[in-house]
């Protein structure tokens, strides 16, 4: 099955033919960088990582470019909030980003350009325009001419009326009102870092040609996806569109992929960002706070659970049902060591990235018929999905389907119990081929490790003790509802605890 994917700008599912064959060009809108970046900011890069690490499983050369918003209105007035300067302001959130985005396993950026050091780059974007007469002075401002591109709108399908009243200043008269600013003129009482040469005078350029420039500069004229948040089609998308092919007369991107964007379904959020209960939702948010109460892999789980168009619900609700979900698999690779003595991560690293065109497997031969059409089936169900227009969601899905399979396996053949060696090691290899299918999303990277209060192992004495006294209570005592409290108190402080026919073990987050 070939690759299709989803053109906002045709509104349907196409086949994907790349521009160059062999090599794929993708550019993602990145953040501004004057505030803390949200959960909101890791949903792109985590689809886009995860796309990227298909398309490269599927032999696809990829470049991929995430650009830097250095040079913004809200980054002055944020910087001047802050008492400091503009750059320091956006070095210290970038270093935030940067930061969260390792975390998350969001590996694959080749290019992360800033539009400060691309002023030259910009200008002559502009210049070209205006030699065409589509870009126009107006008092040191210069604006996009929105009545000279007769295809203004096809992204968005708005009208030339609804640009008005957009993100970009109006400080000089305009020839229609939807018209955009290109560039900026300088302010009397902005700072100087701010101000850059122009034949038009000392300004700074607009939001939109920011992208362009970026994106042309390291992908060229036309380039094969282009992505971002749905809230982006207009109009910054919509302008992207209208700049860059007026002034080269080719096509910009072939394939427009826009993600839903986040829900975030919290009844203490308030009607607005001045209210201090929304302040204070806004800062657990946050990448560095939400990265520290929970795992990286849980919020990439969460977020690729969904199909990328789709809206992502953010709640602690949701957060518990994924970590539930996630759960299964850590119970099972942690099931699969305990029984075999052995690692399924380790079998992973022996197997590598799952075959592509055969059912050639590289490692240890799969010897049980059930397990190996399992594994095959699983890796076709995933590659479908994959195929069809990245759908993590239902490959995720068909992920959680064999590690039933794998758990029913050592169930039904009571390998805890008894099972020969052969057997165990047929389980092993199959848990470590879910991994390497899991990794083509980013997922099961690193074993997961156990928190701990120090070298000492104070943590695992003191949960040894907790745990005996729970057995106590239910197997001596019959004081269920203290020993369920202890598990529910437990399991407040993200520490969870499975009874298992062998003993209980206990697992933080």
């Amino acid at each position: 099955m070939s690759l299709s994917i989803y053109n906002t700008l045709s509104r349907k599912k196409e086949p994907f033919e790349p521009v160059t064959p062999g090599k794929i060009g993708i550019y993602l809108c990145g953040p501004t960088v004057y505030k803390p970046s949200h959960v909101g900011h890791a949903v792109g890069p985590i689809i886009f990582d995860a796309i990227k690490r298909y398309l490269v499983y599927l032999g696809y050369e990829v470049t991929w470019v995430v650009n830097i918003t250095d040079v913004d209105d809200k980054l002055i007035i944020e910087a001047a909030n802050q008492n400091t300067s503009t750059f320091e302001l956006a070095e210290r959130i970038t270093k935030d980003y940067l930061d969260a985005m390792a975390l998350l396993h969001v590996d694959g950026i080749d290019l992360m350009p800033k539009a400060s050091e691309h002023m030259q780059d910009i200008v002559s974007i502009i210049e070209r325009l205006a030699k065409k007469d589509i870009a126009y002075e107006s008092d040191g401002d210069v604006y996009f001419d929105v009545s000279k591109d007769e295809g203004y709108g096809k992204l968005s399908n708005r009208r030339i009326e609804d640009q008005e009243g957009q993100r970009d200043l109006k400080s000089g008269d305009k020839r229609n009102p939807g018209d955009f600013a290109l560039w900026k003129a300088a302010k009397p009482d902005e700072p100087d870092e701010v101000k850059f040469d122009s034949p038009w005078g000392q300004g700074r350029p607009g939001w939109h040609i920011e992208c362009s420039a970026m994106a042309m500069r390291y992908l060229g004229d036309t380039f094969d996806i282009h992505g971002g948040g749905l809230d982006l089609v207009f109009p910054h998308h919509e302008n992207e569109i209208a700049q860059s092919e007026c002034c080269t007369g080719k096509p910009f991107a072939n394939y427009w992929m826009h993600n839903g964007l986040t829900r975030f379904n919290t009844k203490k959020i308030a009607k607005s960002d001045a209210d201090p209960e929304m302040q204070k939702a806004l800062i657990r948010m946050t990448l560095h706070n939400l990265l520290v109460e929970h795992s990286p892999e849980l919020i990439r789980f969460l977020i690729l659970s969904t199909q990328y168009r789709s809206p992502i619900e953010y709640s602690d609700a949701e957060l518990a049902s994924k970590r539930k979900g996630i759960d299964t698999f850590y119970r099972l690779f942690e099931r699969v060591e305990r029984l075999c003595g052995s690692s399924p991560y380790g079998a992973a690293g022996q197997i590598g990235n799952p075959p592509l065109n055969d059912k050639k497997w590289a490692g240890p031969a799969l010897e049980s018929d059930d397990l190996r059409k399992a594994c095959d089936d699983q890796l076709d169900a995933f590659t479908q999905a994959m195929n069809e227009d990245f759908n993590t969601g239902v490959a995720i899905a068909g992920l959680f389907e064999l590690a039933g399979t794998i758990n029913r396996t050592i169930e039904q053949g009571k390998l805890e119990s008894a099972g020969s060696e052969e057997d165990k090691q047929c389980v092993l290899t199959a848990a470590g081929r879910l991994i390497c299918i899991s990794r083509l999303l980013g997922l099961f990277l690193d074993p997961i490790e156990k928190k701990s209060a120090g070298d000492d192992g104070v943590a695992d004495k003191a949960m040894d003790v907790l745990i005996k006294i729970r057995q106590h209570l239910r197997k001596e005592k019959k004081d269920f509802e203290t020993a369920d409290m202890i598990r529910d108190l437990l399991a407040d402080s993200k520490i969870t605890l499975e009874d298992r026919a062998d003993g209980t073990l206990w697992r933080a987050e």
